[in-house]
């Protein structure tokens, strides 16, 4: 399936380049669009139903957060993630997120996002749909450490799960598929933050992590 095919034209918007980006992103996450896979400008913009110019200056963007590779020969590619780049996201992960998880339980945020992306991936356990559930994943996450109130985090973590997004299916999930257990770990991290529990959520989510990492060794 080329990637002309795997995209819906986006509405119109003065943040356009932005719209075009989370299009590529979502398509690149979900698997639409394949690791290695090229991506042509032309074809991106006339799917997508904008111009060339936001469609480059998405890729760009793209570029810059590891999900896609500009190179001298073969254009534009969506990123390889292999074992290695995958437990160095991990490493960094593991260094930032439990902080941040434990920062919005002691910021009394509601968890209701984190909630319903959980429900998501509970209703897609005993399927084989494995990228959508990567990307339920990764919004159960992001529910957590976006309210941790550090924008700076927020965006180094924004990055660090696009790569992890992008290589369980491929590379975590492959040789053993773990989602049950994550999922359980999961549940006690919610628990601990809608408890308001910083300590409790920022250990469980340090050994959340580090379980996949030593899955990857």
């Amino acid at each position: 399936m080329t990637a002309e095919h795997v995209l819906s034209p986006v509405a119109r918007s003065t943040t356009r380049t932005d719209l075009v980006a989370d299009a590529i992103r979502t398509a690149i996450l979900s698997g639409r669009l394949a690791q290695g896979e090229t991506l042509v400008e032309r074809r991106l913009a006339e799917r997508l139903g904008v111009s060339k110019t936001p469609v480059r200056e998405a890729l760009i963007g793209l570029a810059a957060t590891g999900l896609v590779v500009i190179g001298p020969n073969r254009g534009v590619t969506v990123r390889v993630v292999g074992r290695a780049d995958l437990r160095k996201a991990y490493e960094v992960r593991l260094l930032l997120e439990p902080w941040a998880i434990g920062r919005t339980a002691a910021s009394g945020h509601a968890a209701d996002g984190a909630r319903a992306a959980l429900a998501e991936a509970r209703a897609l356990l005993a399927g084989t749909d494995t990228a959508a559930l990567s990307l339920a994943n990764r919004r159960f996450h992001r529910e957590l450490y976006a309210r941790c109130g550090n924008e700076l985090v927020v965006a180094q973590l924004d990055t660090l799960q696009d790569l992890a997004a992008l290589g369980s299916v491929t590379v975590l999930w492959r040789d053993r598929p773990t989602w049950p257990e994550e999922h359980e770990e999961h549940e006690t991290v919610l628990a601990a933050v809608e408890a308001g529990d910083p300590a409790l959520a920022e250990r469980l989510t340090r050994r959340h992590i580090e379980r996949s990492v030593a899955r990857l060794s």
